[in-house]
Parts: structure tokens; sequence; C-alpha cells
């Protein structure tokens, strides 16, 4: 058999040797021309290359931070921020059409307390019990009265209900500011309060509408004057109570008018990133999926990210109690935090080295991976200078072992992206990334792009710089992955 597939392999245009070695194994061999075709495909695909079809025809909904607009986002969203931006990048390069949202939890108890504190800041009175902490609950007080100097003489529930909605506002401004500056991007800000609220022609809210949905389904039943749902029928620990007795809606009811609201938007899959302390979310979210009537093990996806934390960082000066995203990025900047919380699986704790994140050397990952794309950039700016040109791109002169090992590496980029979508893992990108710049600083040590002295240029001067702009596009593509910037200059 070994002897058969020898002479058939041998006869394939671009295969420069077949061997057999041993028992079930042949080492193939292709020939540097074959091999050096990559370079020619890369360069016509540009960012295209990587991208496919695995998940073509799947629509996703991704959520994740979904942040309490009650304060400044702090550590633990900056790692949720960062995994579910990439992520969301990486499932669309793998072709799926993905929407990421944040769910913004603008209803319930923790406004009013939030309304509470900035009220008695503003009219500088003792904060209430359970307030909020900070410098930052102050400012917003004294916002607020310079925005409403009426609040003071105002019936106080309508002075609480007019500071909240302010608060709120400013509150949320900040986090999508935040969020912003650190390359995240959503396309959907969904309002809790679009679940209570009742339709303009009369109809039931969202949440009253959950119930009779979930019922029709076969699953909800009632006991002791209150409402359940049988989720125990698809794996949870419990019955859950949807509705109370006393007629108010528990948080379980807004969880699933919200899923089924994502269900009516057409999305087939919907994945939850959800923090460290949401473990008990998993079999709920999967039985109220199957509840609905959907397949838990299919079209809802729930992902637990563990606790992160950075060696000397302080407590938020605004906060008080907390590690502020902002103060993360302003110390260490956007490019080191995306990278350092990209390239750890989303279920591992974390603890990051602030001294090494800012070293300017080959010990700092970003760094490496940023300056060998800065690299390609120099080499393209001393090859112009040289006279050595982009014309004629003759595959067969790249045989030194560096070379191949280059092309090697690139060609794994489009599995290494369709790998990382189907496991939603986007830390495989950045580990691709330091084994490709590694690849290309040795390449770089060895093969010269530009001749040396007064040597003419030759074929494989032009071959090896198509070769050093390939590597650049792969590079800056999947740096663009995961959400960092590709420098030119370092």
């Amino acid at each position: 058999l070994a002897t058969d597939l020898q002479s058939g392999l041998a006869a394939v245009d671009g295969v420069a040797s077949v061997e057999i070695a041993g028992p079930g194994f042949l080492n193939i061999r292709l020939d540097a021309a074959a091999a050096g075709s990559l370079v020619a495909t890369i360069l016509d695909q540009g960012a295209r290359y990587g991208t496919s079809e695995t998940l073509a025809g799947q629509s996703i909904n991704l959520e994740f931070v979904s942040a309490n607009p009650t304060g400044p986002l702090h550590i633990g969203h900056t790692r949720w921020a960062a995994l579910g931006d990439s992520l969301a990048r990486v499932l669309a390069a793998a072709g799926a059409t993905v929407t990421s949202e944040f769910y913004i939890n603008d209803a319930g108890a923790q406004l009013d307390v939030f309304g509470e504190s900035v009220l008695a800041a503003a009219l500088g009175e003792p904060a209430p019990e359970n307030a909020y902490p900070g410098q930052y609950i102050a400012d917003l007080g004294a916002r607020a009265l310079e925005e409403r100097p009426e609040l003071a003489t105002m019936p106080r529930e309508d002075a609480v209900i007019a500071v909240r909605e302010l608060a709120y506002g400013w509150q949320l401004g900040e986090i999508q500011k935040s969020l912003a500056e650190f390359n995240v991007h959503f396309d959907v800000w969904f309002s809790e309060r679009e679940l209570h609220a009742a339709g303009t022609d009369g109809a039931a809210s969202p949440i009253d509408q959950a119930v009779d949905r979930l019922r029709a389904q076969g699953h909800v039943f009632d006991e002791d004057g209150a409402v359940w749902v049988r989720t125990t029928d698809f794996g949870d620990d419990k019955d859950r109570v949807i509705r109370r007795a006393n007629g108010v809606y528990t948080y379980f009811a807004a969880d699933a008018a919200y899923y089924l609201s994502k269900k009516d938007r057409g999305f087939g899959l919907t994945i939850y990133l959800l923090g460290a302390d949401h473990h008990g979310y998993v079999h709920r979210l999967k039985a109220l999926a199957g509840a609905a009537g959907n397949d838990p093990e299919r079209d809802i996806e729930v992902l637990i990210g563990q606790l992160v934390s950075i060696n000397g960082a302080r407590l938020s000066k605004r906060a008080g109690n907390i590690i502020e995203l902002d103060d993360l990025r302003a110390w260490l900047g956007t490019d080191a935090l995306r990278y350092s919380l990209a390239r750890y699986p989303a279920d591992s704790p974390l603890t990051l080295d602030p001294e090494l994140l800012r070293k300017r050397s080959n010990d700092n990952p970003v760094f490496y991976v940023q300056y060998a794309h800065a690299r390609t950039h120099q080499v393209a700016r001393n090859a112009a200078a040289s006279g050595v040109e982009r014309v004629d791109f003759d595959a067969s002169t790249l045989v030194d072992e560096t070379e191949s090992v280059l092309l090697g590496v690139l060609a794994e980029f489009p599995r290494v992206v369709a790998q990382a979508a189907e496991l939603r893992e986007p830390h495989r990108v950045a580990r691709y990334l330091e084994q490709l710049a590694a690849a290309y600083h040795r390449w770089y040590d060895t093969c010269r792009v530009t001749p040396q002295g007064d040597d003419p240029i030759e074929a494989v001067h032009r071959a090896r710089l198509h070769l050093s702009d390939a590597a650049g596009q792969v590079l800056r593509t999947g740096l663009e992955l995961i959400g960092v910037s590709a420098p030119e200059r370092m």
C-alpha cells in the first residue's frame, strides 16, 4: 500500500519526493515553487487570507460584559471585554454572522439604590444604607445638582427618579466610552426596560408574554399560588419560580423574556460569556432554552470566564473599591492589555505581570509580535531604498530551511482561525502569532532581502520581499482578530 501511494503521490505536480518511512508513514516533501506559491495566495487575498466559510450560515448572538450601569467598569469586565470582542471577530472570520450585544441591567432595585446614592451626594445628605461608594458618586451628584438645581425642593420620590435617570445616562455613556477606547465594539445595547414595557397597542410586556409562551411548550406549572418552570426536565438542579405568589416576577422571568427576544430576532445560536460567579446560570440558561422548545446542546452556549488580577494594580481613586478598566488602560496600554488577556483560555485564572507588559523586549509577547510586524515594514523600506522591487516572483528560489519553516507556519493560519472559532478559543490566534513571529525573526536573521555591498539584485531578493510582505499581512490580520494594533515602526 505504501508503495502504491508513493508512486501515485510522486506524480502529483509540486511534490518533490515521497519516502516510505516505516510501517504506516510516508514523508512527503513539496518542491520550493509549490510551497512558495502560498506567498502569492496570501498577497492576492490580503486580509481575506485566514477567513473561511467554516461557520457560514450560522447567525450568532454573543453577549458579554453586560455590567450594571451604576459604576465604572472594573478589572473583571476588562477580561470579558477583551475575550468577548476577540471571539466575535474570530467567529466572523470563520463565516458566521455575529451580533455582539451588551445587556443593560437598567431595571430593578440596584438602579433605585444608585439614584438614592447620587441624590444624597447631591444634597449633602448622609449616604443611605447599601449606598454605592466612591468619588464618582459625589461627582455625579454635583453634576445632577448643576443640571437640576430644583432637586432640593422637589418631592423626594420625583427627585430620586430625576437623579436616577440623569446619573444612569451619564454612567452608561462612561461605560460606552471606556469600551470604545478599549477597542471593543457592540452592535446592540439592549435595555432590560424593553422587557418590562407594554406594547404601544396595549399588548402585554415581553415578560408577561414569556410565561404564556413557556406554558405553551408544556413546561410551566402552578403551585402554591406561584408560577414555575419545570427546568429539571432539562438537567437543572431544581425547578425555577418565574412569578411569585404575590404576582412579582423573579429575575428568571427577565432571563426568559430576554432569551426569547434573541430567538425572535432570528439568532440560531446564543452565546453568553459570564463571570466566574455565574456558574449557577449554566444549567439555568440551558434549561430555559429547552423549556422554550430549543435544543440546549445546540442552540445555547454559556462560557464562564475566570478571575484576573494584575500585580501592583491600585484601587480606583474614583470608585474606591475596584480596579478600573480606564486606570488599567492608562497604565499598561490598550494593546498590552488586549493581547495579554486574549492569549489565555477564558476558563483559566490569570495573574498578569505589569513590569513584563511594559517592557520593550522579546520577553514581552505583545512587543515580540508587534515588533515582527514592524520589522516587515522596515524590510520593505530597506528594499525600496536598495531598488528591490515586487516583480517577477519566483517561488522556486525560496529554498532556505528558515523559509520552509516560515511558509509552513503561514500555511497554518486558516486552520488556526477556524479552530479558534469552532472551539470558542481566541487565545489560539495569539499563541499562533507568537509562533509566526518566532519563525519570521529567525528567517530575518538568516536570509537577506537586500543584496550585500555591490552584489546585484537577484530573483531570490525579490521573492524574499514577497515572503516578508506575506508574513506582515498575516501578522496584521491576526492582531486585528484580537483587537491589537499592528504598528509599522517601533
